[in-house]
């Protein structure tokens, strides 16, 4: 069936009162932004509801790309008529029809705005309903627990007709919550943790610490394919590359083994921090789960926190790995995560690393170097990119591989 419209809808945003207009507005732009290169696709909006006119485009090519947009509880392909009664069942009985697999039971439910409609919602539901009875044998009404349910909204402009409910990933619509940071590397967590942070409206900016030439292009490449991943939930995904070789090469030689770890976690905040300011983001978000690794322990994290005032959100702090690899399958990031190409959180863990560490033992190793001027330069060699769902950046062009 060739549909006119979809209707969207949204959850918790219904509740903000007074502001409820900007959420609104940044939930229609960011579905404008998952759609724009479909030019003939417009967003508009009406109090409660959000509808895309279609406009000869196929129905599901959106549908697909609205389960991606943070904010969408719901929404619907909805076939557009007169408010002409008879059309009105027309329309009802092709809806239902074009049900897949075809229902045994049903009800019609309708809402009518529009109060100047001479008859009202139970008359509209009970003739509708009467028509599809006749025309469909077989099909039996069930107003407790039906198979489908035939939705019609009578508005001043015309009859809305829909059947088809699907689900979406609700949330607070992208940008809606301020900027973070996230600490991004190409494992498993992280980026779930950077999708959770999004789906609660932040507007997340990626920030990867590579050490190439020692570890590989390809290590990297997977991180921007990530990024490129989280991108088709938002719009666009911008991501900071960051040079931290010479930072590893002074950790490794003015700290003892086993705090290696602690020290570079140490500096990943401080220059996502530093980068925070310069982007005006108000929080850090990091992929730590409690307990999964030596760094994750609380003894580690009081003394890696230390190093900053920022918030630092770690949405999946109280999560298992299975629940965070279901996530991740779940958002289409794990295939990429587990491509083997190591990067400096893994290649450079000491054999017994400190899953007690010492503050003071920190401190005295970063005693010995130039804290200011090695984060700096990292952060002036640092590339940005923008990625879109539609990117196609690569690291051979992005690295020099002159090094």
């Amino acid at each position: 069936m060739n549909y006119d419209l979809i209707l969207v809808r949204y959850g918790e945003i219904a509740l903000k009162g007074k502001n409820r207009y900007r959420f609104e507005d940044r939930l229609c732009q960011n579905i404008r932004n998952i759609l724009k290169d479909l030019s003939t696709v417009k967003v508009t909006k009406s109090y409660g509801r959000i509808f895309i006119a279609l406009n000869g485009h196929e129905a599901e090519p959106v549908i697909e790309r609205l389960k991606n947009v943070f904010g969408l509880v719901s929404f619907s392909p909805v076939k557009k008529t007169t408010l002409d009664i008879e059309q009105i069942k027309e329309t009802a009985l092709a809806v239902i029809r074009a049900t897949v697999p075809n229902p045994s039971t049903f009800k019609v439910e309708t809402k009518r705005p529009n109060k100047k409609f001479p008859l009202k919602s139970p008359e509209i539901s009970l003739e509708v309903g009467a028509h599809l009875l006749v025309n469909n044998p077989g099909l039996k009404v069930d107003v407790h627990n039906p198979e489908k349910t035939v939705t019609i909204e009578i508005r001043e402009e015309g009859a809305y007709i829909f059947s088809q409910f699907v689900q979406g990933i609700g949330g607070m619509p992208g940008g809606s919550s301020g900027r973070a940071i996230a600490l991004l590397s190409g494992g498993i967590d992280s980026p779930v943790a950077v999708w959770y942070g999004m789906r609660r409206g932040l507007q997340v900016e990626g920030i990867h610490f590579h050490t190439y030439p020692i570890t590989s292009v390809e290590s990297v490449q997977k991180v921007i394919d990530l990024a490129k991943t989280l991108a088709s939930y938002s719009g666009q995904f911008k991501l900071h590359l960051v040079p931290f070789l010479d930072i590893q090469k002074e950790i490794k030689d003015f700290t003892p083994e086993s705090h290696n770890i602690t020290l570079m976690r140490r500096y990943f905040l401080r220059i996502a921090a530093k980068l925070a300011e310069k982007r005006d983001a108000l929080a850090l978000i990091t992929g730590d789960s409690l307990g999964q690794v030596a760094s994750q322990t609380l003894e580690s994290m009081n003394v890696i926190n230390q190093v900053t005032n920022l918030p630092i959100l770690r949405p999946l702090i109280t999560m298992d790995k299975q629940e965070i690899i279901d996530v991740a399958k779940q958002i289409n990031t794990y295939e990429d995560s587990i491509r083997p190409f190591a990067d400096c959180c893994t290649l450079f863990v000491p054999r017994s690393p400190a899953t007690k560490p010492i503050a003071k033992i920190a401190s005295k190793a970063e005693g010995y170097m130039d804290i200011e001027n090695l984060i700096n330069d990292a952060l002036l060699k640092s590339k940005i990119i923008s990625l879109t769902p539609h990117s196609n950046f690569l690291a051979k062009d992005l690295l020099d591989l002159k090094e």
